[in-house]
């Protein structure tokens, strides 16, 4: 797995961008960022929030993986410095997946962290 690191500090995989430009392409859409966010909720504080998004708010922190733009806001940044974001695709998971050495706890479901 070859990743590519970036200043700001998210890293995203290949197989993670690859995955990501086949689902642009699917919506024809090149427009759109992959927002990366954390919000409150879950049983262990914060969960996990990723979405496509067009919006460029103040503050952003954007980083380019292969022409796959990763943006995340000012108020996450902080808590997603150094995590990797990658695609698994195996015969007992499929999805996104993160990595994040700045999660001290994380609950049952692995959805949530602290």
């Amino acid at each position: 797995m070859t990743e590519i690191s970036t200043q700001q500090g998210i890293v995203l995989t290949d197989a993670a961008a690859q995955k990501i430009k086949a689902l642009l392409e699917q919506e024809g859409r090149d427009d759109l960022a992959l927002r990366v966010a954390v919000q409150p909720g879950g049983c262990s504080g914060l969960i996990y929030q990723l979405f496509f998004d067009e919006r460029s708010l103040d503050g952003d922190v954007v980083a380019d993986f292969d022409g796959v733009s990763v943006v995340t806001d000012r108020m996450s940044a902080p808590y997603l410095g150094g995590a990797t974001v990658d695609f698994v695709d195996t015969i007992e998971k499929q999805g996104f997946t993160i990595d994040n050495p700045n999660a001290t706890g994380s609950c049952a479901c692995g959805d949530s962290f602290s």
